[in-house]
């Protein structure tokens, strides 16, 4: 049986990761929601098609943002009954090159999923990332193109702020400065500790062997 989210309906951050979402998380914590971020042990139940297992992963929060969030919004939509939707967007170029120094080298079963199967990380491949970007957007816009009160976008970088998220969740706009988190300005790497290389080894361990399962168990999505 299909389980369907009874109840008021979550705000769904649409938005990719660097295009603003810790600034839209804080935010939405400053105006009273409980917010849920980025999940990594959400990627294999969405693989598999167990959204039953998703609704009990967010039941207890009002919104949520950040990956993998973005990617399910229409199964979102059609299982949660009257939820709000924002998309944060950037310019393509300043976006990408934040979210390629964000990744790194650093491949991992998310955003081998986002991306493509062996296209996981942006640094490598430009245009790809920019594609997959780009089309979503795209995707988002047309899918509430005749849903206007259900979709808001926000572009931080172009001084959007309490003035148009507020009306949009129909709250007044709090007396307090709107949140602003800029991870874009990146300082040369300072020299690794001995146990901070060796967490960062673990993890490394961990998002292969996450990946060779996924190829294992043949979860990922046909291209």
């Amino acid at each position: 049986m299909q389980i369907t989210m009874q109840g008021k309906g979550k705000i769904i951050g649409v938005g990719f990761q660097k295009t603003g979402t810790s600034t839209l998380r804080e935010a939405l914590k400053i105006l009273g929601y409980s917010v849920k971020d980025t999940t990594p042990r959400a990627l294999i139940p969405i693989l598999r098609g167990n959204y039953d297992r998703i609704l009990r992963i967010i039941k207890n929060y009002d919104a949520l943002e950040d990956t993998p969030w973005y990617m399910i919004y229409k199964v979102l939509d059609q299982r949660i009954p009257g939820c709000k939707f924002i998309l944060t967007v950037r310019d393509e170029n300043d976006w990408y090159k934040s979210v390629s120094k964000h990744i790194g080298d650093l491949r991992s079963a998310q955003h081998e999923w986002i991306y493509g199967r062996g296209k996981g990380l942006p640094k490598d491949d430009r245009e790809n990332t920019i594609r997959v970007y780009s089309q979503h957007n795209l995707e988002v816009l047309e899918y509430f193109k005749n849903r206007p009160h259900d979709l808001l976008v926000l572009d931080f970088t172009k001084g959007d702020r309490w003035e148009k998220l507020c009306p949009f969740l129909g709250k007044p706009i709090p007396d307090t400065p709107f949140p602003h988190y800029n991870k874009s300005n990146y300082t040369a790497p300072k020299r690794e500790s001995f146990f901070r290389k060796i967490k960062n080894f673990r993890k490394r361990v961990k998002n292969q062997l996450k990946i060779w399962f996924i190829d294992l168990m043949g979860y990922w999505p046909p291209t």
